[in-house]
């Protein structure tokens, strides 16, 4: 299998050896799932398939940011408790994923639940002066990461603007460097906080997913993925964290970042509030299926706008498809199982896999019912491959 991976910038093949070592950042539950995070999941969904189909054992991970600013903000707004919020939107968001056919992560870590895991870390960051104390909060020190911007090769300028839109703090007085990302935000009043020997407080976000990456897949993985506004500084601050603990480089084999997902004209974003809700699909009566079938329509590098009439053709195509399955024969299915190989094997193409199942529906509907076994063989590999179920 190959993949885009957005350090080398260049398609090259991913995990060569028996075990596939894959962490996917997960959500911050502090709304319902869309159709954005949907997208991301399901495109490394279609990886671990293409993968498992090739023989290849698959070890995944992914968290959950079960406390950040964004869920503490969203409980004293609506009057709730963080905890409470997070544990129902968490589960919502399982369910989406398990009416989306997306396989569960082998190990699924909240951050909270990882805090044993995250202080040892900062510990050694900072007994290894990786690390520095500031009015009670720990900073990482990028200056000592030999790698710091190897990830998403971004300018120093682009950097900065990005970090005070995604959560970091650069024109904070008193730091070595304005891109310093925060490793432990010490205790505030009305906040949570954990006990920790270099004072209660509670983790930053990189450093989570740094904590929890080392210790279910260690120090070298495979893939770090992701959406594509994740590789800075989320991921660029994850591997350098991970890289000054563990004294390995890189930290992934392979950077892979799904794309941005619009709707009504910019990225669909909780900020903005534009969403289409997954849970609000389905209890309006769509199709897991039909929601899953456009969301592969496209790319998953590709960035674009999701429009109501997409939905429409994902659930024509769908009986389609179905209807073709439940015929008595069609053409060849062995050719067909193939080509959806070679493309999803082929930087994750899963438009050209549809379309070749496109074709094959066009054969069974013109007549040929030449293979009686291959709408079974058909209905087994798509629900193998793309997870999606025929029947």
């Amino acid at each position: 299998m190959r993949l885009y991976d957005t350090a080398a910038a260049a398609v090259h093949p991913v995990a060569p050896g028996p075990l596939a070592r894959i962490y996917v950042c997960g959500i911050t539950p502090y709304d319902a799932t869309h159709l954005g995070h949907a997208l991301t999941y399901v495109s490394f969904d279609l990886v671990q398939r293409t993968l498992r189909d090739g023989g290849v054992e698959v070890s995944y991970v992914q968290n959950v940011t079960d406390v950040d600013e964004p869920l503490l903000e969203r409980a004293a707004r609506d009057g709730v408790d963080w905890r409470e919020l997070a544990e129902i939107e968490t589960e919502r968001f399982r369910q989406d994923m398990t009416a989306l056919r997306v396989l569960p992560p082998e190990a699924y870590i909240g951050a909270v639940e990882a805090i044993p895991l995250i202080i040892p870390v900062v510990e050694k960051l900072l007994a290894d002066d990786e690390a520095y104390v500031l009015d009670g909060d720990i900073y990482f020190t990028v200056e000592r990461a030999a790698h710091f911007g190897s990830v998403a090769h971004l300018p120093r300028e682009q950097m900065l603007a990005l970090s005070a839109e995604r959560g970091g703090d650069p024109d904070r007085p008193g730091k070595r460097d304005p891109l310093d990302p925060l490793l432990w935000r010490a205790e505030r009043p009305g906040e949570p906080a954990w006990d920790a020997p270099f004072g209660r407080g509670r983790p930053g976000w990189h450093v989570e997913c740094s904590a929890i990456a080392l210790e279910h897949l260690g120090a070298e993985i495979d893939i770090q993925g992701g959406g594509s506004d994740l590789a800075y500084p989320h991921h660029e601050c994850s591997a350098a964290h991970a890289a000054a603990v563990s004294g390995r480089w890189p930290f992934a084999d392979a950077y892979v970042h799904s794309g941005m997902l619009a709707f009504k004209g910019a990225k669909m974003s909780k900020s903005l509030g534009n969403l289409v809700f997954v849970s609000v699909l389905r209890r309006d009566g769509v199709d897991p299926m039909a929601i899953r079938l456009a969301l592969l329509s496209h790319h998953y590098r590709s960035d674009w706008e999701w429009t109501g009439e997409m939905l429409d053709e994902a659930i024509a195509r769908l009986d389609r498809w179905r209807a073709a399955a439940a015929a008595e024969g069609g053409p060849n299915g062995e050719n067909l199982l193939a080509r959806l190989r070679a493309c999803l094997a082929a930087d994750l193409d899963a438009p050209a896999a549809l379309a070749a199942l496109d074709g094959w529906c066009d054969g069974v509907l013109a007549g040929d019912h030449a293979d009686a076994q291959a709408p079974a063989l058909v209905r087994t590999a798509v629900d193998a491959l793309l997870g999606i179920e025929l029947n």
